[in-house]
């Protein structure tokens, strides 16, 4: 492919959503740290520089080896980008009087320049920074200015460089993409071929070619990656894909069978294996959300390797990894700091000896969403709300027993079942139920209980990263906390979630 963007990520928390509006426009792109350029950049036609939470000032600053790419290739340097090329070629960059961020409007458009074709006088920006660009670089050329930013963007004669001190990939940004594509397209001519029926074609020749007639494994979950991913390898491979769906009994209600059954009329080769004993033994007494990831892991990969040794000649392991769990599991700065251990990314166990192979490595979740439609999945499946790789493990706080989960299934299933009754289900990005540690007094009959709380949880989001809690009609959360109460035994109280990402994260552990 040789109409690739290559995105330097300076740690900024939009990164991902330059990313996000570049696909958007049917170019591909990739991510990688600022400190870690590819070697080879044939097959990049653009670079974009992101914004970063440092200052150019500071002595920690990052400090980009752009000596590849500076007048050799098109570039779009955003925010600290942008003051990191005034700061250090001859412009100055200093503490703003006021913290410029929040919605600004351009007040001032240089005529005919071709970043801003299509935008207009007042075009809503949004700032993000502390620092300031006083005087432009050398041989810098003033593009924009807000009122409050005189060098809102710049060009460099002599080169395709252009700097803005805006995030045009924030929703705000109204003329954003607007200048994204001229940029990419009209500036730099990149072609818009990146589509899920041209990912869908070089996806399954690249399988084709690099698996041949070996055979593959793959861990289905009954979600949408999984399953996109071995809709991929079917098509590329046909029957040396071998599909292994594990129950680790902290499903959903009925969905081992559902799962199964959904599987059936897809033509994939796939066998349930039940080891919900199993799994429940390695929890034992662990509260930890990190300890019972690790046991689930460890469970999942010791009952997968005796599945996949019944498997005559397997050479590889297909997974269903997408891009988010790629770029978190790295950062700018070295390994991430862990927020929750990422299921599908990391190194396999030496006795394993298999070879990974991840075809969705590359894709946001909406991305996976429209392959799976070119591939003809069915829109229900594709529509599936994401489930946790350690599923109700992690929705129930505290120590798992066979018992809490029985509780929390049914109180699941009841959610999930009115959110569809309710025509709901489509309009929510992820709902669950979470148990809590937590027991409260309640009044039933003429008796006093003293039971379980468990609270409700839905947002809306893209891939995950941000999220909104959903504001769910009360008529719907009345109506499913009273027959929640008075179906699931054990349960007394119920409680609605109202916590959005960042700074809380959508599952509870």
């Amino acid at each position: 492919m040789q109409n690739n963007v290559l995105i330097l990520d300076f740690g900024s928390q939009y990164t991902q959503l330059i990313a996000r509006r570049v696909r958007e426009l049917n170019i591909y792109c990739e991510i990688h740290p600022f400190h870690k350029v590819p070697q080879d950049l044939s097959g990049f036609k653009a670079v974009i520089l992101s914004g970063s939470p440092f200052s150019v000032r500071a002595e920690d600053a990052p400090h980009p080896d752009l000596s590849q790419i500076r007048g050799k290739l098109p570039m779009l340097a955003v925010c600290y980008g942008a003051q990191y090329l005034a700061h250090f070629h001859g412009g100055k960059v200093e503490p703003s009087e006021t913290r410029e961020y929040g919605r600004a409007n351009l007040s001032v458009i240089k005529n005919d320049e071709p970043l801003f074709d299509d935008i207009k006088e007042n075009s809503q920006v949004w700032m993000s920074h502390s620092d300031t660009i006083k005087e432009l670089p050398e041989n810098a050329v003033r593009l924009a200015s807000t009122t409050d930013v005189l060098n809102a963007a710049y060009r460099i004669e002599g080169e395709e460089t252009f700097a803005i001190q805006f995030h045009p990939e924030v929703y705000h940004s109204t003329d954003g993409k607007q200048l994204l594509e001229n940029f990419l397209v009209h500036i730099a001519g990149v072609q818009q071929s990146w589509t899920p029926g041209a990912f869908v074609d070089l996806t399954v020749a690249e399988l084709k070619e690099k698996i041949g007639d070996d055979k593959v494994v793959l861990g289905l979950s009954g979600g949408v990656d999984s399953t996109v991913a071995a809709m991929l390898l079917h098509k590329a491979i046909g029957k040396n894909l071998y599909c292994i769906f594990v129950n680790n009994g902290l499903l959903r209600k009925n969905e081992f069978e559902d799962v199964l059954h959904q599987y059936k009329d897809m033509g994939l080769n796939v066998k349930g294996v039940d080891s919900s004993a199993r799994f429940l033994e390695a929890l034992a007494g662990l509260s930890d959300p990190e300890l019972k990831r690790k046991a689930i892991g460890n469970t999942f990969i010791e009952v997968f390797d005796d599945e996949a040794h019944e498997i005559k000649d397997v050479t590889y392991l297909a997974q269903g990894t997408i891009y988010p769990d790629v770029i978190e599991s790295v950062s700018v700065n070295g390994p991430s700091v862990t927020i929750k251990s990422h299921h599908n990314v990391g190194g396999l166990p030496d006795f394993m000896k298999l070879k990974v192979v991840e075809p969705l490595r590359m894709l946001f979740k909406d991305e996976v969403r429209r392959v799976g439609a070119e591939l003809g999945i069915s829109k229900t499946l594709l529509g599936r709300h994401p489930f946790p790789g350690p599923g109700l493990a992690i929705r129930i706080l505290g120590d798992i027993t066979a018992e809490k989960v029985r509780i929390l299934q049914e109180v699941d299933h009841i959610f999930i079942q009115g959110l569809r009754d309710w025509d709901l289900y489509d309009h929510v990005w992820q709902a669950g139920a979470i148990l809590l540690p937590v027991q409260s007094v309640g009044v039933m009959g003429d008796e006093r209980t003293y039971e379980q709380v468990v609270a409700l949880r839905a947002v809306e989001s893209t891939d995950g990263m941000t999220a909104d809690w959903v504001n769910l009609p009360y008529e719907f959360l009345q109506k499913t906390s009273n027959t929640i109460i008075n179906r699931v035994k054990g349960v007394n109280r119920v409680v609605y979630d109202i916590s959005s990402k960042p700074p809380a994260t959508i599952e509870w552990e």
